[in-house]
Order: structure tokens, then C-alpha cells, then sequence
């Protein structure tokens, strides 16, 4: 019987992210050239060198930089570096009047112009 080493890369969640760039792309693409030129002469060959522009810009950054950018902090930093500690609340506690929430407050008046 033949056994196949486990592959570290996930294929399948591969194909699904691609698809998803694949798709978002052409629908980009579609949208700028026809917004730009319509169906007119050429229209495949745009779309297709949209499509190209869009796809490759989507793949390197999702698929290329966000997780070196993910690998990196967590290697580089440690995993201590996310977490925020507990600042401490230098906020005054609000004390109530026997009145309730409202405080007094002197009104403002606004100097009139002259004329």
C-alpha cells in the first residue's frame, strides 16, 4: 500500500482563496472596462489585462504579504508583543446629587456685536 506524506499546505483552502481572488477580480475588471469603454473594439483583450492587473494585485497582497506580515510578528516579536495591558482608569468616578444625574452648569452668555 502506498502512502502519500501529509502535505503542509492545505490545498483545498488554497483553491477556495483563489477562486475568491479569481472571481472578485473578473468582476473588478468587468466593471472598470465597461464603465470606461464600454463593449466596444477590444473589449476581451481590456478585460482579460484587467483581470491580469487585478488578480495579480489581489494575489500577492492576500496571499503573499498578509501572512509574511502575520509569520513575521508572531516570529520576530513574540506573542507577547499583542497583548495590551490594563490601563488603569485615571477617570474621576461621577458622584450623584441628590437631585439625581444632573449637574449645574453656569449658561454661557455670547457677547453681543456692535453695530
Amino acid at each position: 500500500m502506498i502512502r502519500f506524506a501529509s502535505l503542509p499546505v492545505p490545498y483545498q483552502v488554497w483553491l477556495r482563496r483563489v477562486g475568491i481572488l479569481a472571481g472578485v477580480s473578473f468582476g473588478l475588471a468587468l466593471l472598470l472596462i465597461g464603465y470606461l469603454f464600454g463593449t466596444s473594439d477590444a473589449f476581451f483583450a481590456r478585460l482579460f489585462g484587467a483581470f491580469f492587473v487585478f488578480f495579480w494585485l489581489l494575489a500577492v497582497t492576500f496571499l503573499g504579504v498578509v501572512p509574511f506580515i502575520n509569520w513575521a510578528a508572531a516570529n520576530w516579536f513574540g506573542k507577547g508583543w499583542r497583548a495590551v495591558p490594563a490601563v488603569s482608569s485615571s477617570r474621576r468616578i461621577r458622584t450623584t446629587t441628590a437631585a439625581g444625574n444632573s449637574t449645574s452648569r453656569k449658561t454661557t452668555s455670547t457677547p453681543k456685536r456692535l453695530k
